[in-house]
């Protein structure tokens, strides 16, 4: 099997089943490659405090920790490990008060528009550091499982046709980008069927940071990289889930892998192994191996 000097991987359904599960599991072949020096990067959209509990390096002892990055909040914050072991950011980017604020609008705006022109309620959760969720699906509970489920794709666009929303999740994607440059600001829309997420940046800005300092730090080529997720599904017409954002000009080179047995479409070059949870666990320990 072909051994990779470094590893990016989603959080929730990939690495762990939800939000709250024990990182127990995951955690120990993560520690034998930790300490073989293969760098590990978590790919999440949420914050360090729902990655284990924030305690996910606490798992891992000092020098371990400094091959463990993380990579949250759809490109807020870029984390590194310093030499006592403790977190510190090499890159944040989240926007100042008044660019949360023009986010905030985009978000009402487009509230605004599905529930005067189709009567589509949403809700808004704008507590995120640099992008708002719109609940799209406000009927449908999710419980701890935060990632997209089956027949959810589906249950959306027959959703938006039954309310008269012409265009399906391109045209949702569509109408946040317009939104935004109405407001003067050019957004990154990305969906998993229940959330929008409208903000300044994605997953493509984590792997880019993070790819990049390994690249120069390391001399780590693309090609010896893996990245793992379960939301690469398409949603048709070129749109993809949040983890088909890893893969950008300087990925892609990498290999590419969805957890997901959701059936549809994958962007090209992603290879569906499906099983879930248990087959990136299955990938850590066939990399750690030995």
């Amino acid at each position: 099997m072909k051994k990779y000097k470094a590893i990016f991987f989603d959080w929730d359904g990939t690495a762990v089943v939800s939000r709250k599960a024990s990182a127990d599991q995951v955690a120990e072949p993560m520690r034998r490659l930790l300490a073989e020096g293969v760098k590990l990067a978590v790919i999440s959209g949420t914050t360090m405090e729902n990655i284990a509990g924030g305690r996910l390096h606490e798992y891992f002892g000092t020098k371990e920790r400094r091959n463990l990055f993380l990579g949250l909040g759809r490109g807020a914050y870029n984390y590194s490990f310093d030499k006592e072991g403790m977190p510190f950011l090499l890159e944040q980017r989240t926007p100042d008060e008044e660019g949360t604020l023009k986010i905030h609008d985009i978000c009402y705006e487009i509230h605004k528009i599905l529930l005067q022109n189709y009567r589509i309620p949403t809700d808004i959760v704008f507590s995120r550091p640099n992008y708002c969720k719109i609940d799209l699906m406000v009927e449908n509970q999710r419980g701890d499982a935060l990632f997209l489920q089956e027949g959810e794709k589906e249950g959306l666009l027959c959703f938006l046709e039954k309310h008269g929303f012409i265009g399906g999740i391109k045209g949702l994607v569509e109408l946040a980008e317009k939104t935004g440059k109405e407001q003067g600001i050019e957004v990154s829309a990305t969906t998993d069927a229940k959330y929008l997420e409208v903000g300044i940046s994605s997953k493509s800005d984590n792997v880019n940071v993070l790819y990049g300092f390994f690249r120069d730090e390391y001399g780590i080529a693309d090609q010896e990289c893996a990245f793992w997720g379960d939301e690469y599904i398409g949603f048709g017409e070129g749109i993809y889930g949040s983890d088909s954002f890893m893969m950008t000009e300087a990925t892609k080179g990498g290999d590419f892998y969805d957890v997901s047995d959701t059936e549809g479409d994958r962007p090209e070059g992603v290879n569906r192994v499906g099983g879930g949870v248990e087959s990136f666990l299955k990938f850590l320990e066939e990399q750690s191996a030995g």
